[in-house]
């Protein structure tokens, strides 16, 4: 009889691939172990089991695996199942998908180098191959699989390296080695033979001359009675106030003996023991929450801004931790999960881990097996989207907390699922609850809401005694043509402002985009520079002096004269946040201005110091981009300003008045979160359009209502699901030529709407021209057999010669 197993590979090919194992390793190895197999002429990859059988595959002859990475497995099955249906509705491989699920750390790939280690080799006991490979790596520092290849002038040339790897004379720098290592703390304890007091006097005498060492070792007696647990050598270096080259010296002595212990990287405090108090508007809410839960799965919580939703999941994530079950609670924005994981310990204590990619590959690689082992310290996980891939073994319960932000979706590479909508499927797999919140839902959801899907549940007033901010709309026609400007600030913002900071409180400015000027024009010649690799204006930092671009990164320094007419009169047009942090600067000299966007929040706890600063009140004013938005609770911020509203809402794009909607809401709900009142002043040349009044009244149902009106009549979600199929290509003709191929052959086979082939926004990036089709499904028609045909069209547009170089993505339910 033969054995077989089907390994899922971390690369974009639609199927598995069948390998052959021994017998013994037939029985030992489990579906979910990580195996590093051959796959192509010499590359290796970290394969995952999905299946053992005994049926060799037809199409081609099954190599045998390279060797067992795992003891047990480390991926389990409803993890593979729910895999599998990202796979299939979001229309890529199953490869795609464990490679964005699996931390990297876990996968090991083989664009292997190989070095010579540092010490010199005796070469008499080398083969001939191995005499030529040390020979080359004498003359060149490093070598890649296929140049040793290409020198020995065999194909296998495996058992050659491995062999020099087990002789210890080369290295591999991307060896098939687990990259994930255990973090080792050195501690230090007194040898044994000295616990008696007749010895511990000899000691003491011994060292009678030796001043810091007697110290040290009075130091550590100190510290031993106090608290009964092991003593770090970092630990007794600071209580003694002494450096660690004392320590060694006493190691080295004898006295002390050095060992080692494996430490968690992150690890929280206890928890203080307070219990949330809920008020009646909370209890009402949980109760109701409580008994939606028992007839459906999920449920919508729409509580207004500062209404203290995070109260009530907290409440509800007693329950499930009580009942031993792991929790789910998912945010959009990593700046979110640092105020939140503070909240979350103080409460729960040592029981919360916290994933997402901030966090370095060793520390991921902890969460992962400590979620897989069901351990205390990872009942609470809590991250952002890719969290949802860990391996849960009893999950209770999944918050999708903001779940209207549009960061949940990924956009690239494949997988581009939701995971909103994934984490509902993941939790019917664990027969798990969901809760939904947001004080401004997405169409789809409250539409679900609405109709009797999901359970709903409102919160209508917020926590404590504050009251929502008002709103007040600044007409910046009229204020331009009046003179009542400073810079990008009216007259009404400035007394604001002025007002807010003399009472000693903290004002938030929005303005959605970073940088200081998105364009940088001639005033002679009109002239304004491009990036030579994408279709767009280069925007203008003034604190690096370049200009930028946003999709490549191509940067140039910026210009003294223009590159068309050498006219030295350049001036910027538009404003982002550096442009306002400046104009702050001069207008309020002596108050503390900090920025929050991409550019300064780069490194991995740059996020937490400038919330952990402003929540402190060192900072009197924060600028910031979409960021700001998110779910952040500032007692102190009485003021918030919007600084130019229109930009958002003539953005080419179905969901651009929901959006707009959700970010002004959002952000104006940052204001008066304590007892005081909040304002939120609102910067527009349109004050009296309908979504800008919708957020004056907090008139959500009126948006919603308005909004689904116009879905209905344009055939867009939540009546019609959408598909995007995006073309790329450096030829423009060709993809030109593509596209309408495409075009025409999903016209004739749906009587759905097509649109397209059209250019976007932004038609070019990095060199490629993009063309994109939009395929709109109604309810009423299946949309696993529509998804199927489009799978067909695209295999057969991929087997024209011409078309195959054309990359075709495709991005289901478009956000």
């Amino acid at each position: 009889m033969q054995y077989f197993i089907e390994v899922i590979i971390p690369i974009s090919l639609p199927q598995t691939f069948t390998y052959k194992v021994s017998e013994a390793e037939f029985t030992f190895i489990e579906v979910g172990m990580r195996i590093a197999v051959p796959f192509g002429k010499n590359k290796f990859y970290t394969g995952l089991v999905a299946d053992k059988h005994h049926n060799p595959p037809t199409l081609y002859e099954a190599k045998e695996i390279h060797q067992i990475i795992d003891e047990k497995a480390i991926v389990t099955n409803t993890q593979l199942e729910h895999w599998k249906w990202i796979a299939s509705y979001y229309m890529c491989s199953i490869g795609e998908v464990y490679r964005c699920a699996l931390p990297s750390a876990l996968q090991l790939e083989s664009e292997t180098i190989i070095s010579a280690k540092k010490e010199v080799v005796s070469k008499e006991d080398l083969s001939d191959d191995e005499y030529l490979i040390v020979e080359a790596l004498e003359q060149q520092t490093a070598l890649k699989i296929n140049e040793v290849a290409s020198i020995l002038n065999k194909k296998k040339i495996l058992p050659v390296i491995q062999s020099l790897l087990s002789k210890n004379i080369i290295s591999l720098q991307e060896e098939m080695v687990e990259e994930y290592k255990p973090k080792l703390v050195r501690y230090v304890r007194l040898y044994p033979e000295f616990s008696s007091p007749e010895k511990l006097e000899e000691l003491l005498l011994m060292l009678k001359n030796a001043q810091k060492q007697k110290n040290l070792v009075l130091s550590y007696f100190q510290l031993n009675a106090t608290q009964r647990k092991p003593i770090s050598v970092k630990e007794l270096a600071d209580f003694s106030g002494t450096s660690s080259t004392i320590i060694k010296a006493l190691i080295d002595k004898g006295i002390f003996e050095e060992y080692h212990l494996q430490h968690d990287r992150i690890s929280f405090e206890e928890a203080d023991g307070n219990s949330i108090v809920l008020n009646p508007a909370q209890e009402k809410a949980l109760s109701q929450i409580q008994d939606v839960l028992k007839k459906k799965e999920v449920c919508l919580l729409h509580g207004v801004t500062a209404s203290g939703k995070t109260e009530v999941y907290f409440k509800l994530i007693e329950e499930f931790v009580a009942k031993g079950q792991q929790v789910l609670y998912l945010l959009p924005e990593i700046a979110l999960t640092t105020q939140l994981v503070s909240r979350l310990v103080k409460h729960f204590g040592n029981k919360v881990a916290v994933f997402h990619s901030k966090y370095s590959n060793n520390e991921r690689v902890e969460v992962w097996n400590q979620v897989l082992e069901n351990s205390d310290k990872a009942q609470i996980v809590i991250g952002a989207r890719s969290a949802l891939f860990l391996p849960f073994q009893n999950l209770g319960l999944i918050v999708v907390d903001e779940e209207h932000e549009q960061t949940f979706k990924q956009v690239d590479p494949a997988p581009r699922y939701h995971a909103r909508d994934a984490s509902i499927i993941l939790a019917h797999y664990h027969k798990a609850k969901v809760i939904l919140g947001s004080a401004t839902p997405s169409l789809e959801t409250y539409f679900n809401a609405q109709s009797g899907k999901y359970g709903f549940v409102e919160l209508t007033e917020r926590f404590g005694n504050a009251v929502l901010p008002e709103i007040q709309l600044v007409d910046l026609k009229d204020s331009y043509f009046r003179k009542k400007m400073t810079g990008h600030f009216s007259q009404d913002l400035i007394d604001a402002m002025t007002e807010a900071l003399y009472n000693g409180e903290q004002i938030i400015l929005f303005q959605n985009r970073r940088g200081y000027a998105p364009v940088l024009e001639c005033m002679t010649c009109g002239h304004i520079p491009q990036c030579p690799q994408c279709d767009v204006s280069l925007t203008y930092h003034k604190f690096k002096n370049q200009l930028r671009c946003h999709y490549c990164g191509h940067s140039i320094a910026k210009p003294t004269n223009c590159h068309a007419c050498s006219s030295i009169d350049l001036t910027s047009k538009g404003f982002g946040t550096e442009q306002i942090e400046l104009e702050l600067a001069s207008l309020f000299p002596t108050k503390n201005i900090k920025r929050m966007d991409q550019d300064t929040t780069r490194g991995k706890y740059s996020f937490e110091r400038l919330i952990d600063s402003f929540k402190n009140r060192e900072i009197d004013i924060l600028v910031g981009t979409q960021m700001l938005a998110k779910g952040l609770d500032f007692d102190n911020v009485s003021l918030v300003g919007i600084l130019n509203a229109d930009s958002m809402l003539y953005f080419p794009d179905f969901r651009a008045f929901e959006r707009s909607y959700q970010l002004m809401t959002q952000v104006a709900g940052r204001a008066g979160r304590s007892d005081k009142k909040g304002k939120v002043i609102i910067q527009t040349y349109n004050p009296l359009h309908n979504t800008i009044q919708h957020v004056t009244n907090n008139d959500y149902e009126g948006m919603y209502k308005e909004q689904l009106f116009e879905r209905h009549i344009y055939k867009y979600p939540p009546y019609f699901k959408l598909i995007r199929l995006t073309l790329k290509h450096k030829d423009f003709e060709k993809l030109k030529e593509g596209a309408m191929w495409l075009y025409q052959v999903l016209k004739q086979q749906f009587d759905i709407p097509v649109l397209g082939p059209e250019e976007p926004p932004v038609s070019k990036i990095r060199n490629e021209y993009i063309r994109t089709i939009l395929i709109k499904i109604p309810q009423e028609k299946h949309l696993g057999n529509t998804k199927k045909t489009i799978q067909k069209i695209l295999n057969s547009f991929d087997a024209i010669s011409q078309y195959r170089a054309i990359k075709v993505s495709i991005n289901v339910d478009v956000s």
